[in-house]
């Protein structure tokens, strides 16, 4: 079963552009070794998050980056980049509209070319951290608004949905926002750990 991890540098986390063992530090990485663990040589696992990529930067490497690939299997996660690059310099972000219109041609296409897999949508998060605290109530607002047309996107086509939000909000109650996002949007190795008993507790619905 080939499984395929897309995304950005929530995904990325450093992983290898040579070769499909590199998955980088995160969850991408961790799911590896739970799995591989579990139900020894069953998998085959690919990591092409691209770190900075917004939903226009996935779709546009759909081919080289998905279809080609033939998943059995693939999670998304993308989002945070639609609204952050909006506060670049020169703005560059993908408003909320345009987020779900181009997510959803993205999953139509991906699912024409290859009916019989199975996506899972990931919810995009953002909490108040070095990178988000002066921008905090335009990152709060804009970061849900995407969330809710990831979930528009995972209704639409009857995919599951993986909430992650609200749990960072419940972690946060443990510990402060940094131990889990390093910055307010990279996960720590505790943050990466959370997502990816979030992710294998969805596997086991479509599995």
């Amino acid at each position: 079963m080939r499984i395929l991890f897309q995304g950005d540098s929530i995904t990325d986390v450093g992983r290898s552009r040579e070769n499909n063992d590199g998955l980088g530090a995160g969850y991408p990485h961790l799911l590896k070794a739970a799995l591989g663990f579990e139900e020894p040589k069953k998998y085959e696992f690919f990591n092409h998050g691209i770190s900075g990529n917004r939903v226009v930067d996935l779709y546009a490497r759909i081919k080289a980056d998905i279809i080609n690939l033939k998943p059995d299997v693939m999670s998304i996660l993308i989002g945070v980049n639609d609204v952050w690059h909006e506060l670049h310099e020169s703005p560059n972000g993908v408003d909320a509209d345009k987020y779900f219109k181009i997510y959803d041609m993205l999953v139509s296409e991906v699912k024409a070319a290859l009916p019989d897999i199975k996506i899972m949508i990931m919810e995009p998060f953002v909490l108040k951290g070095s990178a988000t605290e002066a921008n905090w109530d335009y990152f709060d607002k804009e970061v849900k608004l995407r969330a809710e047309m990831a979930k528009k996107i995972a209704d639409k086509y009857n995919l599951p949905f993986m909430p992650l939000q609200d749990g960072f909000d419940k972690l946060s109650e443990k510990a402060e926002p940094s131990y889990w996002l390093q910055d307010g949007v990279h996960p720590t190795e505790m943050g990466h750990e959370y997502i990816k008993n979030e992710w294998l507790k969805l596997f086991e619905t479509i599995r």
